[in-house]
């Protein structure tokens, strides 16, 4: 969640790099990433070197080689590879730091991980640019994110959710990210393995496949030092396609710093034959987006078979269907549309949901969690591909999860994350719980016979507490007292006004 301290100082840096001639917003967002990477990249070294001192060890890194250097074609050296660094470059003047960096430090970073061979990262840096053209422009921008404590890697991904908000593109084009606590909860709630394979077809920064990684270095850090699991872990866990290629970018870098070597990130339309990936991943995490046009005659046969439409949320819950393999498990966000649609599409996918899968929960979000960007009700869906069906749905009423859920969406006390995670994963104890709890199990049967509705309202009971009044006599007692006390206050007025 992005801060104000944070959002004064992208504002300045935003406007400095404007008025320094680039004018496209989206121009001036990739060079405001491209700034923050080469400082993480640098933070993340000085980070290593100090645990290695700590323990009495040399650390030699792989991406600046100490005591090399940059070589021209003819083999000449040009610059030493420590001067490429965010802490070495950022003291220079003006005019030598911008030589530095755009002559060297960019073209640098475009290569990192390549090593001669392609790979997610360097594919979607080839065709970045540097654009700032002043000295100046870039001094002002440095010193500005030197100042910024960049502890959260994932801030590329804040930093971009708030420029895409200053082009006023976030509600229009439905490119908004999912809040990070509600990444964590989903994460939680599916808890990645180690062997699985993971995907999200609309990934956006990557947050989801970040949020796997974190949670899989919290309990797994012992397994993923094996030589087999650390392969697995870097090459063929993560998967992630998405349609915009500054989101991809910005997906590699963040996975980059977060030691995920080579992920499979792809440009491609997900809901097309491009997406060749059918019932071979374990697990799935998304948040597809809610708006947007697509073309049916683009559209993968094999979805369509399962759900004809052009929506685009049913469409991506049916490719999450078909990605999956026996027994994967998917946790993705949906608008409340879908729990209760009445159009065929709309029943189609729910009853594939109910009868072909296993649905665990049914998670109804507030409507103010996308918010400032957008505030469309929305909820999280838990299922299994299991061709045994449904048995039980667990519902779960989410009210608060630890933000204000207006435009300015400030920390509060109230949080209900912590409680689903926990009666998720002890749904027995669910069984016990009443219809008027924030939580309850509905039989399936139910469900059907409501026409696989999945809204929680058509399953939760209100208690109404009876209100008892008066007797009549009373009020009407009540009401003639103050009538004449009325009465006489008058009175008393009108004497002070005749005098």
């Amino acid at each position: 969640m992005i801060t104000g301290q944070l959002k004064s100082k992208v504002d300045k840096i935003w406007d400095t790099i404007w008025t320094g001639g680039i004018t496209s917003p989206s121009a001036v967002l990739e060079q405001i990433t491209y700034l923050i990477f080469m400082k993480l990249l640098d933070d993340n070294e000085i980070k290593k070197e100090g645990n290695a001192a700590a323990l009495g060890a040399n650390y030699k890194s792989k991406i600046f080689k100490s005591g090399n250097f940059i070589l021209d074609d003819a083999g000449n050296m040009k610059i030493p590879y420590r001067d490429l660094r965010w802490s070495n470059f950022h003291n220079l003047s003006p005019e030598n730091m911008f030589e530095v960096v755009r002559t060297y430090a960019f073209p640098f970073i475009k290569t990192v991980n390549g090593e001669g061979k392609e790979t997610a990262f360097s594919r979607f840096m080839s065709n970045a640019v540097f654009l700032i053209s002043k000295p100046q422009v870039l001094a002002v921008c440095v010193d500005e994110l030197n100042s910024i404590d960049m502890s959260n890697k994932d801030i590329m991904g804040d930093v971009y959710e708030y420029c895409l908000g200053k082009m006023a593109a976030a509600g229009t084009l439905g490119q908004f990210r999912t809040p990070r606590h509600i990444i964590d909860m989903m994460v939680e709630l599916v808890e990645p393995k180690i062997d699985d394979i993971i995907i999200d077809p609309a990934m956006g920064s990557a947050g989801f496949l970040l949020g796997c990684a974190k949670y899989l270095y919290k309990h797994y850090a012992k397994e993923l030092l094996k030589k087999n699991n650390a392969e697995h872990y870097n090459k063929t866990m993560f998967t992630g396609f998405d349609t915009d290629e500054t989101m991809l970018r910005i997906g590699a870098m963040n996975m980059l710093l977060h030691g995920i070597e080579e992920p499979n990130i792809r440009h491609q339309d997900s809901l097309s034959d491009e997406n060749e990936i059918r019932e071979s991943c374990s697990l799935v995490l998304a948040n597809p987006p809610f708006k947007g046009s697509v073309f049916v005659a683009n559209i993968s046969k094999d979805i369509l078979a399962m759900c004809k439409t052009k929506k685009t949320e049913l469409l991506f819950l049916a490719l999450f269907i078909k990605s999956l393999r026996i027994g994967g498990r998917c946790a993705c966000i949906v608008p409340d549309g879908v729990l209760f649609g009445s159009s065929t599409a709309h029943k189609a996918i729910r009853k594939e949901l109910i009868e072909n899968n296993r649905l665990q929960a049914v998670i109804s979000m507030p409507s103010g969690v996308f918010k400032p960007y957008a505030g469309v009700s929305t909820a999280v869906l838990v299922f299994t591909k299991d061709p045994a069906g449904t048995k039980n749905v667990w519902f779960y009423d989410m009210q608060a999860e630890g933000y204000s859920l207006d435009d300015k969406r400030t920390p509060i006390d109230n949080n209900d994350i912590p409680d689903i995670v926990k009666r998720f994963h002890d749904l027995k104890e669910e069984t016990k719980r009443m219809r008027t709890d924030k939580s309850f199990i509905v039989p399936v049967q139910e469900i059907i016979d409501n026409d696989y509705d999945l809204s929680i309202n058509k399953y939760k009971k209100t208690v109404y507490k009876p209100v008892e009044y008066p007797p009549t006599k009373t009020i009407l007692a009540n009401i003639e007292k103050t009538n004449k006390e009325i009465e006489t206050e008058l009175k008393k007025l009108k004497a002070m006004l005749s005098k």
